[in-house]
């Protein structure tokens, strides 16, 4: 029997201490020859939060983790009954393995792409501008544009609705 990539369900947030969890029950049931890998697939994001990026791995899947292994009955007892795992993804009792180009994606996904951009601000957000010649002044945003880092708002200057076009660094939320 050759090994295959499994996936199995765990608490979303919890993926890290289910991969601790499983390499532990691995290690002390003697499961290596039937276990081979974990893997939790993640990409870098870049996050920008009042102005300042940060690079951080982001889940691509959250709340599932990957499994090499031989599936048969008892590896299947190791991985199933291991705290944290909520079952493995496929109809019934019957496990579905993912298929080589899944996999192969999924790999590429994790390990080739360039860091995306991620905000925490929103459409409709109202925010203040903190540099610049409209320091001070209160904004709504109207779009935000992460590729280039900028954001549309819309700055009320002698009673009207004014667009500006700002970076993230420029505007605070309120």
């Amino acid at each position: 029997m050759r090994e295959k990539w499994y996936v199995i369900h765990s608490y979303a947030g919890y993926e890290n201490k289910v991969k601790l969890n499983l390499e532990k029950r691995i290690s002390s049931m003697n499961m290596e020859d039937k276990i081979f890998e974990i893997f939790i697939p993640t990409e870098d994001s870049i996050e920008i939060q009042n102005g300042s990026k940060a690079v951080v791995q982001k889940r691509i899947f959250p709340g599932y983790v990957l499994v090499k292994m031989i599936l048969d009955d008892d590896s299947w007892y190791v991985v199933r009954n291991t705290p944290g795992v909520t079952g493995f993804v496929g109809s019934g009792a019957k496990p579905t393995p993912l298929s080589v180009k899944e996999m192969e994606k999924i790999i590429r996904r994790s390990t080739l792409e360039k860091p995306k951009p991620t905000t925490d601000f929103e459409v409709g957000q109202a925010v203040k501008v903190v540099s610049g010649p409209l320091a001070n002044f209160d904004a709504m945003i109207s779009e935000i544009n992460l590729d280039r880092g900028k954001l549309k708002v819309l700055v009320s200057i002698f009673g009207r609705q004014t667009p500006v076009e700002l970076s993230f660094s420029q505007v605070s939320k309120i």
